[in-house]
Order: structure tokens, then C-alpha cells, then sequence
């Protein structure tokens, strides 16, 4: 075995302690009330509903059957996540011949803002591993592109397998489509150097359809409930929007102007800028199901009429997302009736001090406006060094994802902003290794007395 392989191996290895070491920390997985609500759809203890996304609670439950654990959604999470970095690290190992910034990569895993939830069962994580995931195969398409051009199975192979990562992060969190089609783009231009139109058009239906078959088939088979969740967006604009006048003459069921007059009143008296379903409304015992024809109607027909005032709301609470993000950790496991608490108090305490340590300490790396500002310079910087391609796609989904929260964001949560802390992380690392000249193409992949030959100068000019 080479010297070059040898080290792809101790990335492995080191991955793989990374992964243990996370499993044990966050054992069996840190739950939040959204959390043990869809583990409870999982264990078939209450219906499925498509309040959260159904697909996280179907694997969710497919895992719990083959296993027996609910901890085997944090190991699926967990090797997905190490995983990725490992190829990723892989990849930079190849394409730069810096041992220094294939640790890096890896040691992206334990950036504070990055491993605060890593180990929380929740569907952003969910979509931004996925999306990491995503990445990772862009990767090594690059790499197998400019090093040995890919057979056509291995590259549709690779985009099938990329494609399946993004169409997943979608299902499972619906605003990461505009996370994700950058990544697609980064994805094909990865496999292939100049596609064409019908490569385009091939490779956009296989996304496509790797959105609708799910789809379709959980609506059929599982037939989740639906909640009718998109009114609580619509539900926060009018309770913040319209005086509480306006309200007690809308033209509504009296039932349904009652509750949103109390709710705006509620909302004003305890200070709650969104979220006002959770926070303020008198919930009747179908939820919003009753009340989103009514709310969706009313909000049509006052919104036009206060564009200046939704506007304001909507960039108010924007800012606040971004220069007063909250939550940036999410402690152990939300109080249950289900006698669920963590494994390992004590390092769930020192995951915590780490954390929330660095939170007081540089507290900018945990709000939304740093990792935007990050992301739109990545997104509009000229396309120079090895990395260009992946460094603007990751600005691009970072900034776009941001930005489509602004007519949709429920609350101002760190988790919002947890792919672009991601990927402008991964992107700033690619664009420091990405500096240097590319290597030239191996003659041998196994081979390797030219490799660790390359790799050696490769590492002695870097040093110099």
C-alpha cells in the first residue's frame, strides 16, 4: 500500500472515532418536542401527519424495525454526516496533495456551530446532511473527472446517488430546493465537463422524479393526515400585520376572529414576534385543519391592502433572524412521557460548555448575518483556483437559502442557518486549498511511487 493510500485510510480512521465519539455524546439522539412528536408517529403511538415531514418518520420507522433502537436514526445520521467529510476529505487529498487540508475538512465536524447538532433528530439537520452528503459526490465526480474520466456507469451512477441525497433533503425539509439546485448544478457540471442540453434535460428529470415517486407513493400508501401547517406562516402575518381592530371586523367565523383577536393581543402582551401558533393562538382540537380555509382567504384579501406594513413584519423579523439568532445549542432531550433522557449526562454537560462557551466567546460565528455575508461573497467572487466551481455553487445555496426564508420563517432559530454555516465552511476551505496549480492526471490510480512522489512536492512547495 502506498503512502498516499495509507493516508486516505488514517482520514477513514479518523472519521470513524469521530462518528463513535458523536453516537456516544448524543445518545440516543437529541430530541426536541418536533423531535419525539415524529418519533412518536414513528412507534405508530400517534397517527402520521404531514406537519412535519413524513419521510423522516417513515425511515424513522423502518430503521426502529430493523434495529429495535430509536438511537439508530442518530448512528444513520452520524455515519452519513463523518461519512461525507471522510470523501470530501478524500477528494481534497487527491486534488491537492495537502495533508493539512484534508484534516481540515474533517475537522469541520467539530466546529462548534457545526457538531451543536450534529446528534439532534431534526429536519434541517437532516437536509443539510444530505445536501453535505450531495456534495461529497459532486466531489468525486470532480476528482474522477480530471483524474481518470469516469466510465458512463460510474458517472450516472454517481448522479443517481447524488440525485437520491438532494431529492431526500427536499422531502424532508421543503425550502431546501433553494439549497439544492445549486448543488444540482455543481452536481452534473461535476460529471460532466461541458454538458449538453440533453444531459441537462436527462439529469434534471431524474431529479424530478426522485421527488415525485416518493411523493406519490407516501400519499398513497402511508396517506399521512394533513394539517393544513402552511396556514401557521399566514396565521403570523395577520396577527402582527393587522390592528386589533381590523381583526375584530374581519369576516370570518365569529369562532376564528375571537381566536385571532385574543391571539394578537396575546402575541403583543408576551412579546412574541412569530410563531404566534405555538406562542399565542387558542389551538381548537384540529389544529389549523378547521381554520387554514378561513386564514388563507382572509390573508389574500388584507395583504394586498398592507403591503408597506407586511413588508416591514417580514424584514423585522428577517433581521432578527439574523443579528439576534437564537438557539444556538438544543440540550439533551425535551421533557417526555416517554422516559426518554440522554446516555451520558456528563458529556452532554461538556458538549454543552464547549458549545455554549464558544457561543460567548465568538458569538458571530452563530449569527445568521455572518454566515449570509460569507455566503454572497463566495456567490459573486471571480472564478479562480482548482475550486472555483464548488466554492460558488456552496455561496449560492448558502445565500439563497437564507434569503427564501424571508416570506416563510416561522422563528429566528440558529437551525435556519445551519447548511450555510456548513457550506460556507466547506466553501471557504476550498477556496484556500483550491489556490495552487491542479495536479496532473494519474497515469495508474493504484499506483503510486508517481503519486506520493507528486503528493511529496505538492506538500514541500506548500511549506516553502
Amino acid at each position: 500500500m502506498s503512502g498516499a493510500q495509507r493516508w486516505v485510510w488514517a482520514l477513514a480512521a479518523i472519521a470513524a472515532v469521530c462518528c463513535l465519539g458523536t453516537i456516544l455524546v448524543f445518545d440516543p439522539g437529541y430530541l426536541s418536542p418536533d423531535s419525539l412528536d415524529q418519533l412518536r408517529q414513528a412507534e405508530g403511538k400517534t397517527p402520521l401527519t404531514d406537519w412535519h415531514p413524513p419521510v423522516l418518520s417513515l425511515v424513522w420507522r423502518a430503521l426502529i424495525a430493523v434495529t429495535g433502537s430509536i438511537t439508530s436514526m442518530l448512528v444513520l445520521q452520524s455515519v452519513l454526516f463523518w461519512g461525507a467529510l471522510w470523501v470530501l476529505a478524500w477528494c481534497v487529498w487527491e486534488l491537492t496533495a495537502s495533508r493539512g487540508g484534508s484534516l481540515a475538512v474533517l475537522g469541520l465536524g467539530l466546529a462548534p456551530f457545526v457538531l451543536t447538532f450534529v446528534g439532534v433528530v431534526w429536519k434541517d439537520v437532516h437536509a443539510a446532511v444530505a445536501l453535505l452528503a450531495a456534495c461529497a459526490v459532486a466531489l468525486t465526480g470532480l476528482r474522477l473527472r480530471d483524474h481518470r474520466p469516469p466510465r458512463p456507469a460510474v458517472r450516472w451512477g454517481l448522479l443517481a446517488l447524488g440525485v437520491l441525497f438532494l431529492a431526500y433533503a427536499m422531502l424532508v425539509r421543503k425550502n431546501a430546493f433553494f439549497a439544492a439546485l445549486p448543488v444540482f448544478v455543481m452536481l452534473v457540471l461535476s460529471l460532466w465537463r461541458a454538458p449538453g442540453r440533453r444531459t441537462w434535460v436527462v439529469c434534471t428529470a431524474a431529479l424530478v422524479a426522485a421527488l415525485v415517486v416518493p411523493s406519490v407513493a407516501i400519499s398513497l400508501f402511508a396517506r399521512p393526515l394533513g394539517t393544513k401547517q402552511e396556514a401557521q406562516i399566514m396565521l403570523d402575518d395577520l396577527v402582527h400585520v393587522l390592528k386589533v381592530d381590523e381583526l375584530r371586523t374581519a369576516d370570518v367565523p365569529p369562532g376564528l376572529r375571537g381566536r385571532l383577536v385574543a391571539s394578537a393581543q396575546e402575541c403583543e402582551r408576551v412579546g412574541a414576534l412569530s410563531d404566534a401558533y405555538w406562542a399565542c393562538y387558542e389551538r381548537p382540537p384540529d389544529g389549523l385543519r378547521g381554520d387554514s380555509g378561513e386564514i388563507t382567504s382572509l390573508w389574500l384579501r388584507e395583504m394586498s391592502g398592507h403591503v408597506p406594513d407586511y413588508l416591514q413584519y417580514r424584514l423585522r423579523l428577517f433581521t432578527t433572524l439574523l443579528f439576534e439568532t437564537d438557539d444556538p445549542y438544543k440540550a439533551g432531550i425535551s421533557r417526555n412521557d416517554m422516559g426518554l433522557e440522554v446516555a451520558h449526562p456528563r458529556l452532554e454537560d461538556m458538549l454543552g460548555t464547549y458549545v455554549k462557551g464558544m457561543v460567548t466567546d465568538v458569538p458571530w460565528l452563530f449569527r445568521g448575518w455572518f454566515w449570509l455575508a460569507v455566503a454572497l461573497v463566495l456567490a459573486i467572487r471571480r472564478g479562480k483556483g482548482r475550486f472555483s466551481m464548488p466554492v460558488r455553487a456552496l455561496g449560492i445555496s448558502s445565500a439563497a437559502y437564507i434569503l427564501g426564508y424571508l416570506p416563510i420563517m416561522p422563528a429566528t432559530d440558529f437551525r435556519y442557518v445551519y447548511w450555510p454555516a456548513i457550506a460556507c465552511t466547506l466553501g471557504l476551505l476550498l477556496l484556500w486549498l483550491g489556490r495552487g496549480p491542479a495536479l496532473p492526471p494519474q497515469k495508474d490510480p493504484g499506483a503510486t511511487p508517481d503519486r506520493a512522489v507528486t503528493a511529496q512536492q505538492q506538500a514541500d512547495a506548500g511549506g516553502k
